[in-house]
């Protein structure tokens, strides 16, 4: 089983906008997937029953987009379920640790969902958005 951490930029001067980093076993998803996306903001993605939140049936979902002054044409998307105490991201494809791909995540529902609170708690106090022990 894989560990979600979950962080945000807070947006200018830092970066052009907020938007929301999602790290599985320490690689950043997005930029491994595609070095030209940014995460969505975290009021689209980690607000309590937003996209990341899982279902029976499985969904695709917009994680990020291609960065610029204005969001770009391009997406990248996961398809998302909930398969008994295990939500399943499929339809990505990053090098992992080794460089060998990565096609589908394996999370523990417990984890997964106390990360994703924590990170949209940790926007709502305005606080430091990093988990300890992640970048950015």
């Amino acid at each position: 089983m894989s560990t979600l951490l979950v962080s945000t930029c807070p947006g200018p001067p830092v970066c052009r906008a907020v938007h929301t980093y999602l790290f599985v076993d320490g690689l950043d998803v997005i930029a491994r997937s595609d070095d030209r996306m940014a995460g969505l903001g975290p009021d689209l993605l980690l607000r309590p029953g937003g996209p990341l939140c899982p279902t029976d049936a499985p969904r695709e979902v917009e994680m990020a987009a291609e960065a610029g002054p204005e969001p770009g044409p391009d997406r990248l998307t996961v398809r998302i379920r909930l398969r008994g105490g295990t939500v399943v991201w499929s339809g990505l494809a990053y090098p992992g640790p080794n460089g060998d791909p990565v096609e589908e995540i394996r999370f523990h529902l417990t984890q997964y969902l106390a990360e994703i609170e924590r990170a949209w708690a940790a926007t709502r106090e305005g606080s430091a958005n990093s988990p300890p022990g992640s970048p950015g």
